[in-house]
């Protein structure tokens, strides 16, 4: 679904961030690119997310090479297609959950109307419903970053990106939020990449890189990925036209 192909990242010139990285990403593939700070992996993350583009190389997805489109067609690749969750959240701190989650929409120009019982059986399945009409300021770190999840969700991107999502929690939450992304994973099919210091969130994924010094130095996998063969009703259930 995603190729990258000899991704090199220099910065300032002369800083090689990124050394000449190629990998492949499955639909179904919960990876996990794992490496000490600073070997690259988050450099890797924004540049197969459209985030940054490569000194050189190029990532495919899908048959089209993003690190090549305009500024305008990859923020709207990034809205639409592909789903980011970040350790601190980001989330509109005077906007309410479920507006939250519904940003992503309101920035393509949709109705949000259409999307409303999406959005609120996209919450209950992520056990946040109750938080709806409350601030990320009232919220415990695990609702906002379930919340963060959501809106990565909302548009039922071909692969969600993640950045140690479990980085500002406590073992206990960091715990329960892999164990629901690989309900996510294997439930609603969704392909994720997440990056991470810890082997113990790295071993929920079905494959796992290891990044030092800006280069691929060890792969492993399970033998298949996860099944997509049958999303549950949540996917579908907000599907509406454009008419």
């Amino acid at each position: 679904m995603i190729i990258a192909e000899h991704i090199t990242k220099i910065y300032n010139g002369s800083q090689k961030v990124l050394d000449d990285v190629s990998l492949e990403i499955r639909k179904g593939d919960f990876l996990s690119v794992i490496g000490a700070s600073g070997s690259g992996k988050s450099t890797l993350l924004s540049i197969l997310g459209g985030i940054d583009r490569p000194t050189s190389g190029k990532v495919v997805m899908e048959g089209a090479e993003i690190s090549a489109l305009p500024q305008k067609e990859l923020a709207r690749l990034r809205r639409t297609r592909i789903g980011f969750v970040f350790q601190f959240f980001n989330l509109a701190p005077y906007l309410t959950v479920y507006e939250n989650i519904m940003l992503p929409l309101i920035l393509d120009g949709k109705r949000t109307a259409a999307y409303e019982k999406k959005t609120l059986q996209l919450m209950d399945y992520l056990g946040i419903a109750a938080q709806k009409d409350k601030l990320p300021s009232t919220l415990s770190g695990g609702e906002q970053q379930r919340a963060a999840i959501a809106r990565g969700l909302i548009f039922d991107p071909e692969v969600i990106y993640l950045d140690e999502p479990t980085g500002n929690l406590d073992s206990r939450t960091g715990k329960e939020t892999m164990e629901l992304l690989a309900r996510i994973n294997k439930e609603m099919g969704t392909t994720i990449v997440q990056v991470t210091h810890s082997m113990d969130n790295a071993a929920y994924g079905n494959r796992i890189i290891e990044i030092a010094d800006g280069r691929i130095v060890s792969k492993e996998q399970s033998e298949t990925p996860s099944s997509v063969a049958q999303k549950e009703e949540i996917k579908h259930s907000g599907e509406v036209s454009e008419s």
